[in-house]
């Protein structure tokens, strides 16, 4: 792009460059590098006591240097040439105010909404520092649609008051969550907050009271700190200064959360030098400091001298920068001595250097001489640093997105008069509205290598950069960056820190600091709040029965999952052991082997009594009946192994269906035995109609029905809600116990019920049909063995009740083995006896003669 003619274009910044408690003075900048006038307006006169906050002109440095370097760029904008005009803010409404006023009408005079130079083109301004200039400045410029680049905390183009406010208060809830991320990281409950005493420092502490309350934070205490020290409120000041200084001594808070501008600095490094003039107790402040990102370190006037080592290794958020090629060597070469007419200056160097130009109305020599020997980069960071600092990282950056945008400006017009024949193709006369829609969606690389990206609403999506503070002897520091702040990242994984890179205070002997209201509670324990305490205080108490506590900290105890139980410190869970009957221990054993010596006894019996079948003895009660008998009590007594096993789905099903119906069959032959005998005399009466009954049939058929109630009965209980394995997680507390569920507790006790009515009924019988001749009589035999089989199960429902697990399974074990052993025992052992033992008495004639 080419032109005929050069033309100047302004941008303005707006900065807070001088302190003043006591007066409000303007200055007014204008040039290309230079800054050129001075001006105090005489009705100022009487306050004419100001203070340069020497560091913040490294902002002025940063606006320069970056339109020299966009001026000698033939590539940005070729033929055009940037100026810039310099206010300062005082940090007071009024001044703020009245400067953007002079910005837009003043020429020799200021008359309001009257314009008269055209030589001044103003495109744009870079609001302030601070949120409320730039707010400030937008009330008036928002009429004459003049955009407004934001360096509050990262580049941004602003159309509105609105729009101010609104990514203000984006921006500061983005560094309100880095700081809550940043304590829970730390684990740090209870901090110290010192904010400033105005209306953004109160909009803080509502913000971040309800966060810390929500995140489990507590503050120890809040201090207000005045921007405006009154001499006449010198008392009272004292008594402030004496309180901080008690609750910054706290033991127990060792992280102090500090809001507000850069002053806030000067006030807290202040505190310790009035409770401790020769500074002896400076090193017993060994708190972490955690600083937002308005405030930047600086001492000034007498507090020059002083060091910053009370902020050794404190944690600083800082507007994200990067080191800009060329700036320093840039700041080396400042010297006021070659500039021509910079008054500004020379009060910064004066300042600075604690030195004196000569004035012409001064007629006297200056006893001090400014040589202009001496550099920036001779000072110590808290009066000038002299690597780029984010705020002025974010002028530089602001610089250039306005220098691309009237380059795509330009192009644009440039392009349409091109295409008009006939046309002179020369640089239009533009106005600032036209700039608006060019700060949006620009994209460049910065000098620095970093890509500058402003969105559709001409913000810069930039972020925090996190600093470790490391102070020298020297009164100087250096900033470590140990982390970030991306605002781009997921929820919750916004920060990221270092934690390797950070330097402690010495205090703390390089070991994390703790910054709690009492010690932690540790595993095994739950916090419990203290009744009128905040509750990050709190008393730790140990878990009940029952519960653990695995991590520190916990508000409850809870407790383990059901196959686990707490171990004896209560701090963790062990996995219980899986336990049910089996062969292997010892009381599965002892079971096992009087099954099978039972069983194997039952053969033997059954065998004999095969053998010697046509023996009166065995003749004399229904052999069939007898063998029945012996066959089921055989099943009876295989049975128990089904309780022996591991509990299974087959194993559930089987074991109390196979042993309700065996000891049916066992007890319905018995009943048969019992009534077929008291038939067989009944029937040898003369004139007996019961000799009809007499035979197997009816012996049969008692055995048949009583057998197939017990069988429909345990079918309908597997079809309907059949038994399954189980684990039980809560009889024992070690423990965890396999064991079969017999889905159906009423069809369970229905079978029981059946069968103790079937022993009953035998019983009866046996009991009535005692006294009927011993030679074919069994009924005293069985009378005692349905005794001893009641008594056994009458037992059995009380213990069954009153065990759990392996022995609820050894009680049932045991009554099955012992009720099939009485009849066993009482019905035929005395028969074998005869048979093996006395074969003389197995005749006929023998029995008969007993009769």
């Amino acid at each position: 792009m080419s032109s005929t003619h050069a033309e100047s274009i302004y941008i303005t910044i707006c900065a807070n460059l001088i302190e003043n408690n006591y007066s409000t003075t303007c200055i007014y900048c204008s040039f290309l590098l230079q800054i050129m006038e001075y001006c105090v307006k005489s009705k100022f006169e009487l306050y004419t006591n100001y203070h340069v906050t020497t560091k913040f002109h490294q902002h002025v440095l940063a606006l320069a240097f970056a339109v020299k370097q966009i001026n000698e760029d033939s590539q940005i904008l070729p033929n055009v040439t940037l100026g810039f005009h310099i206010y300062d803010s005082y940090l007071n409404a009024r001044m703020s105010y009245r400067t953007t006023l002079d910005l837009l009408f003043k020429s020799k005079e200021f008359v309001p909404n009257y314009k008269c130079e055209s030589q001044k083109n103003l495109m744009a301004i870079i609001g302030g520092l601070d949120f409320d200039t730039t707010f400030f400045i937008a009330e008036i410029i928002g009429f004459f649609k003049i955009p407004q680049v934001s360096c509050d905390v990262v580049v941004g183009k602003i159309f509105n008051c609105y729009e101010i406010f609104n990514e203000h208060q984006r921006l500061e809830d983005h560094q309100y969550i880095g700081i809550i991320q940043l304590l829970h990281y730390f684990n740090w409950t209870w901090i110290g907050i010192f904010s400033a005493d105005n209306h953004n420092g109160e909009n803080f502490l509502q913000k971040m009271q309800l966060l810390l309350s929500q995140n489990g934070i507590c503050s120890a205490f809040i201090e207000r700190l005045s921007q405006l020290i009154h001499v006449e409120d010198f008392l009272e000041i004292y008594q402030t200064i004496s309180m901080i200084s008690i609750n910054m001594m706290n033991d127990k808070s060792n992280a102090f959360l500090v809001y507000g501008e850069s002053w806030a600095i000067t006030w807290l490094r202040f505190i310790p030098f009035v409770v401790d003039p020769e500074s002896k107790k400076i090193a017993l402040f060994r708190k972490v400091w955690i600083i937002t990102a308005q405030i930047d370190f600086i001492l000034s006037g007498f507090q020059a001298l002083w060091d910053l080592q009370m902020f050794h290794g404190a944690i600083s958020f800082t507007i994200h920068s990067m080191a800009v090629t060329s700036f320093k060597e840039f700041l080396q070469t400042i010297n006021p001595l070659s500039v021509s007419r910079d008054g500004f200056l020379y009060d910064v160097w004066e300042q600075l250097f604690d030195c004196s130009f000569p004035k012409s109305e001064l007629q006297e020599m200056c006893s001090n001489p400014c040589t202009g020997q001496k550099k920036l980069e001779d000072l110590p960071a808290p009066l000038f640093e002299m690597e780029m600092t984010g705020h002025s990282y974010s002028v530089y950056n602001a610089v250039y997105s306005v220098a691309y945008a009237l380059q795509t400006l330009y192009t644009l017009y440039f392009n349409r008069k091109k295409t008009m024949i006939g046309k002179k193709t020369s640089y239009p006369y533009m106005q600032g509205w036209q700039l608006h829609s060019f700060l949006q969606g620009i994209s460049f690389n910065n000098s620095a290598g970093e890509i500058v990206f402003l969105n559709e609403k001409g913000e810069a999506k930039g972020g925090f950069d996190i600093s470790n503070l490391i102070t020298f002897p020297n009164r100087s520091f250096q900033r470590v960056r140990i982390g970030k702040m991306d605002l781009q990242a997921p929820k919750g994984k916004q920060l990221f820190i270092d934690e390797d890179m950070i330097a402690w205070n010495p205090a703390f002997n390089q070991v994390l600091p703790l910054s709690r209201c009492n010690d932690p509670c540790f595993t095994g324990y739950w916090k419990k709040g203290i009744e009128g305490d905040q509750f990050c205080c709190y008393d730790c108490v140990p878990c009940p029965e029952g519960k653990i506590s695995d991590q520190n900290d916990m508000d409850d105890c809870f407790k383990c999952s059901e196959d686990h139980y707490p171990n004896k410190k209560k701090n963790g869970c062990i996995l219980k052991l899986l336990v049910f009957l089996t062969f292997e221990e010892t009381l599965g054993i002892g079971l096992s082997l009087a099954a099978l010596c039972f069983f194997f006894l039952t053969s033997w019996v059954l065998g004999t009594f095969i053998k010697y079948r046509d023996t009166p003895i065995v003749k004399a009660n229904n052999r069939s009946l007898t063998y029945t008998l012996l066959a089921s009590l055989l099943l009876c007594f295989l049975s128990s192994f089904f309780f022996l096993s591991k509990p299974g789905k087959v194993t559930c099903l089987l074991r109390q269906s196979m042993f309700g119906i065996t000891f049916s069959v066992a007890i319905s032959s018995v009943l048969a035995k019992t009534i077929t005998v008291v038939v067989a005399f009944i029937a040898t009466k003369p004139g007996s109609h019961m000799r009809k009954w007499v035979g197997k049939q009816l012996a049969f058929s008692i055995v048949l029905a009583c057998s197939l109630f017990q069988v429909c009965l345990c079918i309908l209980w597997l079809s309907t809600s059949p038994p399954f394995p189980e684990l039980d997680m809560h009889s024992e507390l070690k423990k965890m116990i396999l064991q079969c569920n017999e889905g159906s507790a009423f069809f369970f006790y229905c079978v029981l019920g059946y069968m103790g009515l079937l022993a009953i009924t035998s019983f009866i019988v046996a009991f009535l049909a005692r006294k009927l001749p011993n030679s074919f009589n069994e009924a005293k035999f069985i009378t005692f063995s349905m005794l001893a089989f009641c008594s056994v199960w009458i037992s059995f429902f009380p213990a069954y009740l009153s065990t759990k697990g392996k022995a609820m399974v050894a009680v049932e074990v045991f009554s099955i083995l012992s009720s099939s052993a009485a009849l066993l025992g009482c019905i035929f052992l005395p028969k074998f006896y005869i048979i093996v033992f006395r074969p003389d008495l197995n005749h006929r004639e023998q029995l008969i003669k007993r009769n």
